[in-house]
């Protein structure tokens, strides 16, 4: 199979790196609009090909898939044109700018009978696969809550606001645990350098009583990830940064032993063993890989496809719509 990687900036080189080693990849090939770029590239990964311009990959009927690593004002265009050339599609997070564009590709690529997979990274991280297998297995209970904070100094990014570009992580390794969408979002931000917010709080809303909050911030003086998901079993926390012990399950609760009148409800806490998972720690981006190349090989549904990349757009831009009147209730299923 032939890849092309399109954009060779930040992320595209590892894509490119991960390409080039599936062993069901012979050749990749790159696009980047800066010459400098493709020059740093052609110099790490002097196997790869490069291309002039855009068209010369649509045009090229031996290029079967094209990965986007592009400013996600590019997305929809850059990938829509791969589909309609016949060509499967992997996109960056987050999927596209809007729930409408991201629709269209769905749709598009369901015409043309095409893979299209969106880059949500963390579902394929062996510590998030972990929990998703410890709360399948009934052992914390339900969930009453999710709390998660992606906090750092910068990157400041010039065509997205903080929500857009920290919250996607944490919005994709919700639904792919929690496997059921909110009702409704509410979210606060603040802009202090420029037209973009660079700090804000979002609140997601479920039926029952599920709750989930995230807390991005590019104006942090220490680098944070850090998850809490509350059951009412047990608890864990999954703290990215950490080096061994990155998920913790906590065997914390608190129990209501009685309730007569909300001054006389007796709650009494409970504090067990704490217990540290293991898990595999392949590359995540490569089991990514291997996951859209094997939806082509055997014309499968990728488990990060074009509805789970909609499913985050949706809350982004009712997020964003919030921000914008003061943190009001936007539900989600409002046309």
């Amino acid at each position: 199979m032939k890849v092309a990687v399109v954009g060779i900036g930040y992320w595209g080189p590892n894509l490119v790196r991960n390409f080039i080693n599936h062993q069901s990849i012979n050749e990749v090939c790159c696009y980047d609009i800066s010459k400098s770029r493709l020059e740093v590239a052609c110099d790490r990964f002097p196997m790869i090909t490069t291309v002039k311009t855009y068209d010369q990959i649509l045009n090229d009927p031996m290029i079967q898939a094209v990965a986007i690593a592009t400013p996600v004002a590019t997305h929809f265009d850059l990938a829509r044109q791969a589909l309609e050339c016949g060509k499967h599609v992997f996109v960056e997070k987050p999927l596209t700018a809007t729930a409408k564009e991201a629709q269209q590709l769905i749709d598009l690529a369901q015409d043309k009978s095409l893979r299209l997979m969106v880059d949500h990274i963390f579902v394929y991280n062996g510590a998030v696969k972990k929990i998703k297998e410890i709360i399948e297995s009934g052992e914390i209970g339900e969930i009453m809550y999710f709390d998660a904070v992606r906090i750092n100094l910068g990157l400041f990014q010039h065509d997205v606001n903080v929500i857009w570009d920290l919250a996607p992580h944490d919005l994709s390794i919700l639904g792919y645990l929690c496997d059921k969408d909110p009702e409704a979002v509410s979210a606060i931000g603040k802009r202090h350098f420029s037209e973009l917010e660079d700090i804000a709080y979002l609140t997601l809303l479920y039926e029952k009583d599920c709750i989930a909050h995230l807390h991005a911030n590019w104006l942090a003086p220490i680098k944070m990830r850090v998850i809490l998901i509350g059951g009412t079993q047990k608890m864990i926390v999954y703290d990215e940064m950490e080096t061994t012990e990155k998920v913790k399950v906590y065997d914390k609760g608190v129990e209501v032993t009685g309730r007569e009148g909300v001054y006389k409800t007796l709650i009494q806490y409970r504090t067990g063993d704490v217990f540290v998972p293991t898990f595999d720690t392949v590359e995540p981006l490569a089991c990514a890989v291997s996951e859209f190349v094997n939806s082509i090989e055997n014309n499968t549904v990728p488990l990060t496809d074009g509805h789970s990349g909609l499913r985050v757009v949706r809350i982004l831009e009712a997020a964003e719509r919030s921000i914008k009147q003061n943190g009001a209730i936007i539900g989600l299923h409002e046309d």
